[in-house]
């Protein structure tokens, strides 16, 4: 069988390791042929290809990014985009595709899918918020860069008696904040599934002072809402094909409030790509290993227009259609753990 791989959306470490994955057991086990679409859609939009073998996939397991390239070309909102890529396919005699990527990437795989395109997806962001499946690859990552930075950040603050806030990634969804808050010790976590009450935040502040505590980790997710005013911080005017605003910013504007209500020396960092960059934990490599054999096997199986999941510990696939219908949110169990343990 000659399949097509690509990659979609933002990078995540973990993506070479699933590539690598599909390569190899498809090759070892069902003698198949691969060919690499480059920047995620954009490459079966305008028939952007690379062979895909052996040699291809050495020494790839521990890098971070994507040697396939990405992007965030959506071919929908492109005149004839959607059927553009099914005539690339079949003129490339690509008989099945493997998309790796989020909603978003899937949400084009399934449309692609109902026009006859045999299609696989691979849940793939470091927000954790893909639907039908236990866990992302590249989110442990991103939690463990996040955890370390968090740590060094606890004793500059204290050295200097500051409030450092710490803006990390996750647009619809805090689970990077969260983990990264508690297992760093953070003493404010502040998420999109609850809109940020600056008032409560700077009586927190204020009570860790009052107890002779005089520094204070904020962690924010990217996504929080100040009040009734969602991505107060973003750049409306800036979107994707997606549609979605250009996020960034709520740190300064959290440090510049709390600064203001409480009169203690407040500064942000903002880690950003960071989360996204560099070789991915031994669990990630791991996860993302077995979802590329999954993808593979499911290709072979005939279940197409359907995504490798994770449930508990056995690899499993879901309807795409279940993946893309909504983010899949911190729920308010793990929220009710996280504000246990901080200053109420």
């Amino acid at each position: 069988m000659k399949i097509g791989i690509l990659t979609g959306g933002g990078d995540c470490p973990g993506l070479n390791a699933v590539i690598r994955a599909i390569v190899r057991k498809g090759i070892f086990h069902y003698k198949d042929e691969f060919v690499g679409f480059m920047e995620g859609w954009r490459g079966v939009l305008e028939n952007m290809t690379r062979p895909l073998d052996l040699r291809a996939v050495a020494g790839i397991l521990p890098r971070g990014g994507t040697i396939l390239h990405t992007s965030r070309t959506n071919p929908d909102k492109k005149e004839g985009g959607l059927d553009r890529c099914v005539v690339n396919l079949k003129k490339g005699c690509v008989e099945a595709l493997i998309a790796l990527g989020g909603d978003d990437t899937q949400s084009v795989s399934q449309k692609l899918f109902e026009r006859g395109v045999k299609v696989v997806a691979v849940p793939k962001t470091i927000d954790n918020d893909v639907s039908g499946t236990d866990i992302c690859f590249g989110f442990d990552t991103a939690v463990s860069i996040a955890t370390e930075a968090i740590d060094r950040l606890h004793t500059t603050a204290e050295a200097h008696n500051r409030v450092i806030v710490v803006e990390v990634m996750g647009r619809e969804a805090g689970w990077i904040a969260l983990y990264s808050g508690v297992a760093g010790g953070a003493d404010v976590i502040l998420i999109p599934e609850r809109p940020v009450d600056l008032d409560e935040v700077a009586e927190t502040l204020k009570r860790r002072h009052d107890r002779g505590i005089y520094f204070s980790i904020v962690v924010v997710a990217e996504g929080a809402k100040l009040g009734k005013d969602p991505y107060l911080q973003a750049d409306a005017a800036k979107t994707d094909e997606f549609g979605h605003v250009r996020l960034g910013g709520i740190g300064a504007v959290l440090a510049t409030e709390i600064e203001r209500r409480t009169g203690f020396e407040t500064r942000a960092v903002v880690l950003g790509h960071i989360l996204r960059g560099g070789t991915p934990t031994a669990f990630d490599r791991m996860l993302a290993t077995r979802y590329g054999v999954g993808a593979i096997d499911l290709a072979h199986q005939g279940s197409f227009g359907r995504m490798v999941a994770l449930k508990g510990n056995e690899i499993t696939s879901v309807p795409i259609t279940d993946a893309i219908a909504k983010n899949r949110c911190v729920p308010q169990e793990m929220i009710d753990v996280a504000q246990s343990l901080l200053d109420q």
